[in-house]
């Protein structure tokens, strides 16, 4: 396969670099193409959510993938994580946290895609050199940042191509391994639309293992859950 960056689309300014290389992907692009942004305007999260990524100190990113794997959103995260260094924490699915404790979002992870098509595309929003002052108020107390150079936005994109060529094609018990060591939830206390409990682990399927107050247990495959402090 076409390695991961290859070819590349970058522009001043965009909307949503998903929204092009989506457009690019149902248009036939290759597998590795890449759409890159000097600036995002309207940038998505999960959850429908807007993303902020102040110009020339945030990266934004999203790459085509042909026949992408099925734990995409958890390799996804363990390349971020291996990028964020080695005390980064993966809170289920794919958001990726740092500080002590591990409480502030470095990324944010969007997988979209056509299944009935084969392909996905993988947007990666990742604070590189993101200072307090560059965000909205009301995201400083919980967003994060990899504390380097904005001259590295280029040597930390090709970090993170690195890192996701390798957990993209590794195996779906690499990937569960790989998420489980940095497990941000196992042991604490999280709460979902469906109650409360307490993160017991990942299973096979990549689902999160909830234990409730009752002694039952729950695997979660969907939804937003939230980390109590």
């Amino acid at each position: 396969m076409t390695p991961l960056g290859h070819p590349r689309l970058h522009v001043r300014r965009i909307d949503s670099t998903n929204l092009r290389a989506r457009e690019l992907a149902a248009a036939g692009a290759p597998h590795g193409t890449l759409v890159t942004a000097h600036e995002q305007v309207a940038g998505r999260g999960r959850q429908g959510r807007s993303w902020a990524a102040p110009p020339g100190r945030a990266l934004v990113a999203s790459v085509v993938l042909r026949d992408p794997p099925s734990l995409l959103p958890l390799a996804a995260a363990a390349a971020v994580a291996d990028v964020a260094g080695p005390a980064a924490r993966v809170k289920w699915p794919n958001d990726v946290l740092v500080g002590t404790p591990p409480t502030r979002k470095v990324a944010g992870v969007l997988a979209e895609g056509r299944p009935q098509e084969n392909w996905a595309v993988l947007g990666i929003g990742l604070n590189v050199a993101v200072r307090p002052q560059d965000l909205p108020p009301e995201l400083r107390d919980r967003a994060g940042s990899l504390e380097r150079a904005p001259e590295e936005l280029e040597t930390v994109l090709g970090e993170l191509l690195r890192a996701l060529e390798h957990w993209t094609t590794a195996s779906d018990d690499e990937v569960l391994n790989a998420v489980r060591a940095r497990d941000a939830l196992l042991g604490r206390t999280v709460t979902w639309a469906g109650g409360e409990g307490v993160g017991s682990g990942i299973d096979d399927a990549g689902r999160l293992l909830v234990d409730r107050p009752d002694g039952t247990q729950t695997a979660l495959d969907a939804g937003e859950v939230h980390l109590s402090r």
